[in-house]
């Protein structure tokens, strides 16, 4: 896990616990989209949809780029990438210590069984 950005790591986990950021992200990995596409389906304010997507530009989960009068925001999946590699870290520590547990339980019980 040296080599991931911890920063940006909790920045991305953070951006990943609200359900409008999940929401915009699904919608913004799709298609590139406006501020003011983005905020259609919300009922909040265009302001608050503005924090949401500062929140996952942070993360690095999105870039914003401005275009004419107007920002375009695309989907940037590497910082998604390190988030998916430390979860399939934890995930491989957890399938070995459950595995050896599961072995130790095994012979215990043959142990008493005999």
């Amino acid at each position: 896990m040296n080599e991931l950005n911890e920063e940006i790591l909790n920045d991305v986990f953070f951006a990943l616990s609200d359900p409008t950021r999940r929401g915009i992200l699904k919608r913004v990995a799709k298609n590139t989209l406006s501020v003011n596409e983005i905020a259609e389906p919300y009922e909040i304010s265009l302001a608050a949809v503005s924090k949401h997507i500062q929140v996952l530009e942070r993360a690095e989960l999105i870039s914003k780029e401005k275009q004419g009068r107007s920002y375009r925001c695309r989907m940037n999946f590497s910082s998604l990438e390190d988030a998916s590699k430390l979860i399939q870290e934890y995930k491989q520590f957890w399938t070995k210590r459950l595995d050896s547990l599961e072995k130790y339980l095994d012979n215990q019980q043959q142990s008493k069984e005999q």
